[in-house]
């Protein structure tokens, strides 16, 4: 079964740009330039005849490219540290397209987490890292703005078990602005495969 889930891309300079971050912490595991995304909606295990299903799902999302920013640091786990990430600019046309994969999946019964959508890119793993050393970290790095980028596409992901991370493999991707097949609410009551 694969671990799949969707997200976007990061183009190549800002992935650099992003890269210009990683040092100044000890008990942190980097993450691979290669490998910084943006989540949107994560799956975990899913059977192949589900996968199918997803995508043929994605491929009536209809969304209009935009602009993105990343800009400022933050971490999850306040007392225990155990990622550091860039955040994003408020941007409504990625709330709504997160929120449109979100309401997709779970009309075709996938089990998503609850928590509220903090569009991120991960930086770093920290594992024993303490409280001082990351606020240190943000101090230092944490005025940090990239320059806006254009999303043109989502994808899906796929991923290796492992302790995150990456490698990261896409599996399929949809160009934003080209579909002419929007959902209806009654999409969800047909079978998609006979």
């Amino acid at each position: 079964m694969p671990r799949l889930f969707t997200g976007l891309e990061i183009p190549k300079d800002v992935s650099m740009h992003l890269s210009l971050l990683q040092g100044g912490m000890q008990n942190v595991r980097w993450i691979n330039p290669e490998f910084f995304h943006i989540t949107l909606c994560f799956m975990g295990d899913i059977d192949n005849s589900l996968a199918r299903e997803i995508t043929f799902a994605m491929d009536r999302i209809d969304r209009k490219p935009f602009e993105i920013r990343l800009t400022g640091l933050g971490v999850f786990g306040t007392r225990n540290p155990h990622a550091v990430w860039a955040g994003i600019e408020p941007c409504e046309s990625l709330s709504q397209l997160q929120a449109e994969h979100d309401w997709v999946l779970r009309k075709l019964g996938v089990s998503l987490e609850r928590r509220k959508f903090v569009p991120h890119v991960t930086l770093a793993r920290c594992n024993g890292i303490s409280e001082i050393e990351v606020a240190q970290y943000m101090s230092d790095q944490g005025r940090f703005k990239a320059a806006p980028f254009r999303v043109s596409r989502f994808v899906m992901y796929s991923a290796r078990a492992s302790v995150g991370g990456g490698p990261y493999l896409i599996e399929d991707s949809w160009e934003l602005g080209e579909n002419t097949n929007q959902f209806e609410d009654d999409d969800f009551n047909q079978p998609v495969y006979p």
